[in-house]
C-alpha cells in the first residue's frame, strides 16, 4: 500500500494551524526541523493526516485545507488509521519511520471542533517516530515497508 505527500506543514508554536512548505529536513529521532512538535523526548515526532479525512470536514461545510488540523504531513491514497502501530513507513527516498500512535485524545477542543462539532485528527491522524531522517518534498511517496505485510 502506498500514497503520496500532498502537503508538508510546519509551525513554530504548538496549538496553531501549520503553514505549507515545499520541502523539509527530517532529523533522526527528532522530526521536522523548524516544527514545534519535533523532539527526541517523545514518540509523536511527526503527525500525518489524509487528504481524504480533510475532505470529510469540507463536506460538512468547513473551509479547511492541509495544515489546518496541525498535521505535519498531509497524504493521499493511503489508509493512515488502518496502519497498525509498529509498522514501518518509507517516506520519500530516505526517511524511515515507525507508526507510534493512531489518533489522540484532545484535552482541549480546537477551533475546528467548535466550528464543526467534530474533528478528524483525534480519530484519523497518526503519529510517527523517526528512525532515519532525510529530506522530504511535496509529491514524495509514502510506502508501508514490505516486512510489515
Amino acid at each position: 500500500m502506498a500514497g503520496r505527500i500532498v502537503s508538508i506543514n510546519i509551525s513554530g508554536r504548538k496549538g496553531v494551524r501549520k503553514k505549507p512548505v515545499s520541502e523539509v529536513i527530517i532529523r533522526d529521532n527528532f522530526g521536522m526541523e523548524g516544527d514545534a512538535h519535533a523532539s527526541s523526548e517523545w514518540h509523536r515526532q511527526v503527525s500525518l493526516l489524509a487528504l481524504e479525512s480533510i475532505r470529510k470536514m469540507q463536506q460538512k461545510g468547513l473551509d479547511v485545507k492541509p495544515g489546518d488540523f496541525a498535521e505535519n504531513i498531509t497524504t493521499e491514497g493511503i489508509d493512515l488509521p488502518g496502519i497498525p502501530v509498529g509498522t514501518r513507513l518509507l517516506i520519500g527516498a530516505d526517511v524511515l519511520a515507525e507508526v507510534s500512535q493512531i489518533g489522540k485524545e484532545c484535552h482541549s477542543r480546537c477551533a475546528i471542533y467548535y466550528q464543526a462539532g467534530d474533528c478528524v485528527m483525534p480519530k484519523e491522524g497518526i503519529f510517527i517516530k523517526i528512525i532515519r531522517g532525510g529530506i522530504l518534498k511535496q509529491g514524495d511517496m509514502v510506502e508501508i515497508q514490505k516486512d510489515n505485510l
